[in-house]
């Protein structure tokens, strides 16, 4: 395992980091949940990240991961980076979602009882809430590391003008923000081309990108249609009708150039993402131990020539 420092900070994180987002609510099969978690840091990923609303339900990542840590990693805290965030919706009522300050220090409080931790070490504002004064989201996350609850902060799926602000706010407020966490992979590129990589270098922040894999789509997976019980089949953020012949053309095109690097197309697809230079971290997800092994081989080759970066830009354009 590569660990990359985390901005201008301390910190150092896995390049790869496993995310808890699917495969971890109440209906998934707790014994795969551990066995996900046991696979990831045998093979050095020692950052869990999650959100307060991960499952289904919403919490349910969070309670299976308190489970894991008591019975998997009882003396390994302080050997693992646990994140989690709140942003979207989580309860009925007014003070369920966004970034207020009720809201924010309430949801965190929460988490900690879910997993049974007294701190976190990195807290998220989700997504900037365009109707509450950024001070007053950023006050929440600083007060999260003034009470202990946290030790560092951070933002994510935050437009650039919003991650320059809240950068300013933090520093001006004794607490500096970490790591930015926007969705980033070879067919969704905004947040390159829309400046969120370079106000969060300029803010001396790292980046860790969710989704490097698309959902699934930069896999083998569908190169031959849509299999039974795949992401795309279940009605969630991916949908069947996104996967047209154009795009499984393309897909096709390139996981021919992945076989020529010796990789599978996962692999490539999680290298093309860490070779940006402002990328600390490819946050992935897994439904199964062997996909964790699959994506960690991305690490045997990292470097891409000008003519294979050419031709992935070519064929994404298309």
């Amino acid at each position: 395992m590569l660990y990359n420092r985390t901005g201008n900070s301390g910190l150092l994180l896995p390049a790869l980091s496993l995310g808890l987002w699917h495969s971890f609510g109440a209906t998934s099969d707790h014994a795969n949940k551990r066995a996900l978690c046991r696979k990831a840091f045998d093979l050095g990923i020692t950052h869990f990240d999650l959100a307060n609303n991960y499952g289904p339900p919403a919490g349910s990542a969070e309670e299976a991961l308190g489970e894991i840590l008591a019975t998997d990693f009882k003396n390994k805290r302080d050997e693992l980076i646990i994140s989690t965030k709140a942003g979207y919706h989580m309860w009925d009522g007014p003070y369920g979602e966004w970034g207020s300050r009720k809201y924010m220090i309430a949801s965190l409080d929460q988490s900690l009882k879910r997993m049974n931790l007294p701190y976190v070490d990195i807290y998220y504002s989700h997504r900037f809430d365009p109707n509450t004064p950024l001070e007053e989201t950023m006050g929440a996350l600083a007060h999260a590391v003034q009470s202990g609850k946290a030790l560092y902060v951070g933002i994510s799926n935050y437009p650039a003008k919003q991650t320059r602000k809240a950068a300013k706010l933090l520093r001006e407020m004794g607490t500096p923000c970490l790591i930015h966490q926007p969705r980033f992979n070879m067919l969704q590129q905004e947040p390159k081309e829309q400046g969120v990589f370079k106000a969060a270098d300029e803010a001396d922040m790292g980046v860790i990108c969710f989704s490097p894999l698309g959902q699934g789509l930069l896999t083998s997976k569908y190169l031959n249609g849509i299999p039974e019980g795949s992401r795309a089949t279940l009605g969630g953020f991916l949908k069947k009708d996104q996967i047209t012949a154009p795009l499984v053309e393309k897909l096709r095109a390139l996981n021919k150039l992945a076989e020529a690097r010796g990789q599978t197309l996962a692999q490539m697809a999680i290298g093309w993402v860490l070779a940006h230079e402002e990328v600390t971290s490819a946050l992935i997800g897994a439904s199964r131990p062997e996909q964790i092994e699959d994506a960690v081989g991305a690490l045997g080759n990292l470097k891409f020539t000008k003519v294979e970066l050419g031709k992935i830009s070519g064929l994404i354009a298309s």
